[in-house]
Parts: C-alpha cells; structure tokens; sequence
C-alpha cells in the first residue's frame, strides 16, 4: 500500500494550525477539509480548535497559559509542603513520646580544648 501514511503526522507550525482553525470557526471549511488540507485527522482539527478556544477564555479571565501552570505548580507545593509539616510533627511527637519528656536540645560547646589532651 503505497501513500498510506501510517503514525504520527507531521507537526505543523502553530501559524497554519491557526489559519485552519479560524478558518473553521468562520465557516469557511469544516473539519473534514481542513483536516485534509493539514494531512491530519478530523479529531487533531477538533483538538485545535479546543485549545484556541480555551486560551482564548483564560486570556480573558487574566490568566495566560504560563500562570496558569504556575498556579497549579504552586498549588501542588503548597499541598506537599503541609504533607511534609504534618509528617514532621507526628514524628516530633514520636520522639517526645518514646524519648525524654523534654525536647532535644543540640549540645552546647565546652570552651576551648586543646588536641591531643583529655578532658573529664
């Protein structure tokens, strides 16, 4: 079968994804033909079109694609971050409870000690 194209098609610059997706929107082709005229299935048509739409809709709320990455970064070290709070003090509490009834202070230095000479 030869001209049958089988995997991934080929990316196409965001430009042209553009034009075939306004045109679209316009009226001016349905996704069948502009799939055709890209060399890419109906759904990466609908998929495109998808995602103008939502940019679109975050551009006018504020939020542009970068903060809304951001956003949910943040959102996700904010979770993690009162994980690991939580586990430190259930582990603070292990101690106190298997430990000495008061909190573990780091030693304290002894003046100065001379190498070489034990002190009692």
């Amino acid at each position: 079968m030869r001209g049958l194209h089988v995997g991934r098609p080929p990316v196409l610059p965001v430009d042209k994804k553009l034009g075939l997706v306004v045109r679209v929107m316009s009226g001016e082709l349905t996704a069948a033909e502009a799939a055709r005229e890209a060399g890419v299935s109906e759904q990466s048509v609908s998929n495109w079109r998808r995602q103008f739409i939502e940019g679109g809709r975050n551009g006018l709320a504020g939020e542009g694609g970068r903060d809304t990455e951001e956003a949910s970064r943040m959102a996700e070290l904010a979770k993690e971050n009162a994980l690991l709070k939580t586990t430190i003090g259930e582990l603070y509490l292990e101690l106190r409870k298997y430990g000495r009834s008061t909190p573990v202070r780091p030693p304290q230095p002894r003046g100065r000690v001379r190498p070489g000479r034990l002190v009692n």
